[in-house]
């Protein structure tokens, strides 16, 4: 039997200070291009531990450049559960800096239960620490998933889900992006990359201590390059229609329809105009509907909706 995994506090991502905080989206280009300091050497400096030939291995004929989508492919695939999630906890935390997290207990709690229900019935349900939720208290439109099991929701966003399936929808988008590892391909650093493929990242959460500096200088770069895709530029086209395709699958896997998502997406082409965030860092309504419904004929779901409508009904807020 597959263990529950999801732990519904979040906490544990707010409890390394933050000394820098975003700006609106419109300002937060030339916000993210400073020093993360607060995230990289601030946060991660404490977690990190190097020795001497781990720090000479990251320096050593690593320049400053940009590494293609293979060579950062490569990365993602040589970093281990640990890596991943120490990764996801500082880029979830500048997002937490950014937004207040909303405090519901009913709503909290029923996010976790549909995303425990769909990662139980996934391809990966165990990870480093497990999957969370948190929600974001504003009305924009938008959602984040960073790597290693954050995943972030606007109050903006579940208040365009008008029934269970819906809201899955969201979760289960978020959770493909995860599960396909998607963030972690974004990271174009080359020390960063040199140095993941190298092995060099492998002491991140471990505290063994000695000079973490330079380590802790290219996981700032690093976090700083996810922050930037997921906050302004969004995944690429395909990497989102990708996570929908996935999305479907892992709706049918719990019994959810996978019509949900349609249903999300049509909502979205009508509230989204003029929102802030989603329509920057997604593709189009109509173009990933498209998509969906290539897809769709591949799922057959009971239609089991009317069992979700009292949940949903007591859980969100009118």
């Amino acid at each position: 039997m597959k263990k529950r995994i999801l732990s519904g506090a979040f906490l544990l991502i707010l409890a390394f200070s933050i000394s820098s905080s975003f700006l609106s989206c419109e300002s937060m280009d030339s916000s993210l291009k400073g020093n993360l300091a607060g995230t990289g050497a601030g946060i991660l400096a404490g977690a990190l531990g190097a020795d001497s030939d781990t720090a000479a291995r990251i320096a050593q004929g690593v320049s400053k450049g940009v590494a293609t989508f293979d060579e950062s492919k490569k990365a993602a695939d040589s970093l281990t559960p640990e890596n991943e999630y120490y990764l996801g906890r500082a880029v979830a935390a500048n997002i937490a800096a950014k937004y207040n997290i909303y405090s519901n207990a009913a709503l909290q709690t029923y996010l976790d239960k549909i995303c425990n229900t769909l990662v139980i019935n996934s391809p990966n349900p165990d990870i480093y620490k497990g999957y969370h939720v948190a929600i974001l208290d504003t009305m924009e439109i938008n959602a984040f998933a960073t790597p290693g099991g954050h995943i972030f929701v606007t109050r903006g966003l579940i208040a365009c889900a008008s029934n269970e399936d819906a809201l899955a929808s969201v979760i289960a988008h978020e959770i493909a992006h995860i599960q396909l590892r998607h963030a972690l391909t974004s990271i174009r650093n080359a020390r960063y990359v040199n140095a993941a493929v190298s092995g060099a990242l492998a002491g991140i959460g471990e505290g063994v201590g000695g000079n973490a500096k330079e380590l802790a200088s290219v996981m700032s770069d690093s976090v700083n390059e996810v922050i930037t895709t997921l906050v302004v530029n969004g995944f690429s086209k395909a990497q989102e229609l990708e996570a929908d395709a996935t999305a479907l699958s892992l709706l049918a896997g719990a019994g959810y329809q996978p019509s949900g998502i349609v249903e999300m997406l049509q909502s979205l082409k009508q509230k989204q105009q003029g929102s802030q965030g989603f329509g920057k860092t997604h593709p189009s309504p109509d173009e990933r509907i498209a998509n969906v419904n290539r897809n769709m004929g591949k799922y057959t779901v009971a239609d089991t909706r009317v069992f979700r409508v009292s949940r949903y009904n007591s859980a969100v807020p009118k």
